[in-house]
């Protein structure tokens, strides 16, 4: 469990550091700020009606809301065509059960080609401890504010 804490502390403080000189953060830093907060790799997660939400990381991951204070970080078997022009998603399920391996996630929307479309397979998925990355996200927002300067 220690090594655990030091490993996430580590990858905060590189995200930190990542995004300290920019505006905002890219894909991969976004990724790895989510994975720091992920618990272990899970086989399926319950489905119950419509998503909460999503947000695309990249072409090859996205985290799925299922309730308000409940997500998944899916990472995917390889790059998903137009995952990030995507409005919405598709999640095949069974049983009201999304699975590692089985099932995928197909990008909807205006500017994504339906035809002939197969699903992004879904490699892994893991629980996010929700509390967790809200906070570490409030703590990067607040380093990226600046303090204004006076004039001399």
């Amino acid at each position: 469990m220690k090594s655990l804490r030091v490993t996430v502390t580590a990858t905060i403080a590189l995200a930190l550091g990542a995004c300290a000189g920019t505006p905002r953060m890219g894909d991969a830093d976004r990724l790895e700020l989510h994975r720091a907060h992920a618990g272990a790799p899970v086989s399926n997660f319950p489905l119950r009606g419509q998503l909460d939400g999503w947000t695309a990381l990249g072409d090859q991951a996205l985290v799925v809301w299922t309730r308000p204070r409940e997500a998944w970080l899916l990472e995917l078997a390889g790059p998903c065509q137009d995952l990030g022009y995507a409005t919405a998603i598709s999640l095949s399920s069974s049983g009201s059960r999304v699975h590692a391996k089985f099932d995928g996630v197909v990008p909807l929307g205006a500017m994504t080609s339906q035809v002939g479309r197969f699903p992004c397979r879904i490699h892994e998925i893991r629980p996010l401890d929700t509390k967790a990355l809200k906070q570490a996200q409030d703590g990067l927002r607040e380093a990226r504010v600046e303090p204004r300067r006076e004039q001399p």
